[in-house]
């Protein structure tokens, strides 16, 4: 896929040495964004292997978003994607379905600021959690505008925005969410997605990112009745992680001719000779795949096969389940390893 390879080589060009909270040095750019016309098959990544278990983890992993929970006790049957970030009952700090299905609201007129202004039980889309407090469901506030079932808004507002973001929760979540908001909008009869986070792990999350919010899309325009459109993506901190230690340093010191060499390619195969120069010249990884920038290169050597095509059951949206969705014709390259840096 060309919007992904392209941004791999721009961090890759643009970049700085960055180290970050997780101990694991980076090479990070600032703001990248790119589109993807859904209309001409599903965005999955094909220059490394990405269906399998992969593929399923991603499946399970955004219809936990869709239904609100804010623990990964069913998610953790399918995949351990969020293990590390939960507790011993399951429960996380942040979770992104809970806040587009139930995001608080203030509860009494005395939480809220003079002359603001909060929805109620009294509307639709509010609703009271066992323990007293409200919520609103951002996500169905959103699908009802789209579908005409919003009588003060249309499917053409520009209003259709879904939050996973709230400040005192991010204040203090051991990780508050990457990808943070998105928002709707439809041109003539086809449905568009923009995504935006603020942090990107280029090798493992925006491969998964570009997968999960394109089916997101797919799903939203078949409950509406709209055709899907495009997918947009801005990504503010765009990052290859490089290693620890010596290797992490190896970068910053030789950085400038990794980009000379980057930005010198004329053929594909040359990319290889890059990864193999790095690793016959850089310091041995202290713990295998927390360097992500050679297999990255191997990447950007391979060609992309066509993209596969999707096939969703005809069902209403909170019934459809991971079995529903099938993928045909998916062709990729060999599977890569690349580590999370938590």
């Amino acid at each position: 896929m060309k919007q992904y390879h392209n941004l791999i080589e721009n961090v890759l060009t643009e970049g700085n040495y960055k180290p970050n909270r997780t101990g694991v040095d980076t090479i990070s750019s600032f703001s990248h964004h790119y589109s993807i016309d859904l209309q001409k098959g599903f965005p999955l990544l094909t220059t490394k292997k990405m269906n399998g278990y992969r593929w399923n983890s991603m499946l399970h992993e955004i219809f936990w978003y869709l239904s609100g929970e804010e623990h990964i006790r069913n998610l953790r049957e399918e995949t351990s994607i969020w293990d590390a970030w939960s507790n011993d009952q399951g429960h996380l700090e942040t979770a992104y379905g809970r806040f587009w299905r139930r995001y608080p609201v203030p509860s009494n007129k005395s939480d809220q600021l003079p002359g603001e202004a909060w929805a109620d039980t009294n509307c639709k889309w509010v609703q009271e959690e066992s323990d007293g407090t409200l919520v609103f469901d951002q996500l169905q506030y959103v699908i009802d505008t789209l579908a005409g079932n919003n009588p003060d808004k249309g499917p053409n507002s520009r209003r259709l925005v879904v939050n996973a973001w709230h400040p005192a929760n991010a204040a203090v979540s051991k990780l508050p969410p990457c990808h943070y908001t998105f928002v709707f909008n439809v041109q003539g009869n086809k449905l568009n997605v923009q995504l935006t986070q603020r942090s990107g792990d280029v090798a493992l999350g925006i491969p998964f990112n570009i997968a999960s919010y394109s089916l997101l899309a797919r799903l939203i325009a078949n409950e509406v009745g709209l055709e899907v459109g495009e997918f947009g993506h801005t990504i503010v901190d765009a990052h290859l992680y490089a290693g620890t230690g010596e290797l992490g340093e190896w970068y910053e010191e030789n950085l400038s001719e990794v980009q000379k060499r980057v930005n010198s390619v004329e053929d594909k195969t040359e990319y290889s000779e890059i990864k193999k120069w790095i690793q016959s010249t850089a310091p041995p990884e202290q713990n295998q795949g927390e360097d992500h920038i050679p297999n990255l290169l191997e990447q950007l050597s391979r060609e992309s096969y066509p993209r596969p095509e999707l096939t969703i059951a005809e069902t209403e949206l909170y019934l459809v389940s991971p079995e529903d969705i099938e993928l045909h014709n998916y062709e990729s390259h060999d599977g890569l390893d690349f580590d999370v840096a938590e």
